[in-house]
């Protein structure tokens, strides 16, 4: 049964309020208080219900807008590209709709994928000029991040230079293997400091 709109505007303020905290704890206080899992519904519930009642979409809805904020003391950096969030789907009709989309956008009926799975890390963007890497900046609001180039350069698999001599901004994903990060949770554990909640947070938290 769909939600009529006097409904549906309530748990839509409910929602943004919502996925507002929990976003705040996952992305700036690198604590998050409920699964992926749980929040990934929370915020399909919201898209679902805005998809429903276009009208009662606003900017402040993490549907319209990257989770996540600059943290204090780090040097603020504008991204020349947005970092923007990547889209989830859950089911067969979302992906086929996408399909459609990409289609439409390229004029081209012929499209091959390449499908791998998912890793939760945190965005970065690394940019290089002439080969060289000079900057790396976190993702942060998607449109201002934070300057981590110092930390990111003590990352082995970072190319400092390469091999031509390119002017170009790299996205990625710094990330812990499950190994590293179950080995880093056993030494907190014995220094009896506060363990990590998931690799994703431990890698926020060192980068």
């Amino acid at each position: 049964m769909q939600m009529n709109k006097e409904n549906a505007k309530k748990r839509i303020k409910e929602l943004k309020e919502k996925t507002e905290y929990y976003a705040h704890k996952y992305y700036d206080d690198d604590n998050p208080e409920i699964s992926d899992f749980e929040y990934d519904m929370l915020m399909l519930e919201l898209r679902n219900l805005e998809n429903q009642f276009p009208d009662l979409i606003t900017k402040d809805s993490l549907t319209q807008k990257v989770g996540g904020n600059v943290k204090e003391g780090f040097e603020k950096v504008e991204h020349e590209v947005p970092l923007q969030s990547l889209q989830d789907v859950f089911s067969i009709e979302e992906l086929r709709l996408f399909d459609a989309r990409v289609k439409k956008e390229t004029n081209s009926e012929e499209m091959v994928y390449c499908v791998e799975a998912k890793i939760d890390g945190l965005s970065v963007a690394l940019e290089y000029v002439d080969g060289e890497f000079v900057k790396g900046a976190t993702r942060g609001n998607g449109q201002i991040g934070e300057d981590v180039t110092e930390n990111l350069k003590t990352i082995k698999n970072i190319p400092k230079k390469l091999n031509e001599k390119v002017n170009i901004i790299v996205r990625g994903e710094v990330f812990i293997s499950k190994d590293d990060f179950e080995k880093m949770n056993m030494e907190q554990e014995i220094l009896e400091e506060k363990t990590f909640a998931n690799a994703r947070n431990a890698a926020a938290r060192f980068s």
